[in-house]
């Protein structure tokens, strides 16, 4: 009878490592999984940062084209055909959100504008029970859009062909500008360009 159980007892202990084994594996390969997706989103982090200060550098830049195009009422001209730069920023919010700047494309549209970044986790998944992850990198890609959200009107009060005050209407917003003496770009900025991100 002891003999009987010694033998069982023998039989299931191999049984016993699978299972442990298993289990492991399972547990290894949930915190893999878990890993992989919180470096995830902290890329999508870095890309959403990225974007949206590449917008936002590009909205500064608006400035020198955007106040010499008024004096001549050339401000539809400039809306229609302006450069958009803003690259310099991302990779610099790439960088403090642990990530790499892969791609930084512009879209000139007019009255919306586009910026579309691309980055890559500094941090591997690294992973023992993920082939290949050593090497993997979590990637994501992010837009955001500077958008002209005003009408406007404008007066010419000497007769000589120069607009001496534009007068903007920007959602529930007025604005007042005589491009003789404007007001700090950074005041009024905000008001005229709306920044946010959008679906890829």
């Amino acid at each position: 009878m002891t003999g009987t159980q010694r033998r069982d007892a023998g039989q299931a202990f191999p049984i016993y490592v699978v299972m442990v084994a298993g289990l492991l594996f399972l547990v290894f390969a949930f915190f893999a999984v878990g890993k992989a997706s919180a470096l995830r989103n902290g890329a999508q982090g870095a890309a959403d940062a990225a974007a949206l200060a590449a917008a936002s550098q590009a909205r500064d830049e608006f400035q020198a084209g955007f106040l010499a195009s008024l004096p001549e009422d050339l401000l539809s001209e400039y809306l229609q055909a302006h450069p958009v730069g803003g690259c310099s920023a991302a990779s610099g919010l790439a960088e403090a959100n642990q990530a790499q700047l892969t791609g930084c494309i512009p879209f000139p549209g007019g009255r919306e504008d586009r910026i579309k970044v691309s980055v890559k986790g500094d941090k591997p998944v690294d992973s023992s029970v993920l082939p290949g992850s050593k090497q993997t990198r979590a990637k994501a890609t992010a837009t955001a859009v500077i958008k002209f959200r005003c009408s406007w009107t404008s007066v010419d009060l000497n007769d000589d062909s120069i607009r001496d005050i534009f007068f903007f209407t920007c959602g529930k917003d007025f604005l007042e500008i005589r491009p003789s003496s404007p007001p700090p770009w950074s005041q009024v900025s905000k008001i005229l360009y709306d920044v946010h991100l959008v679906d890829n």
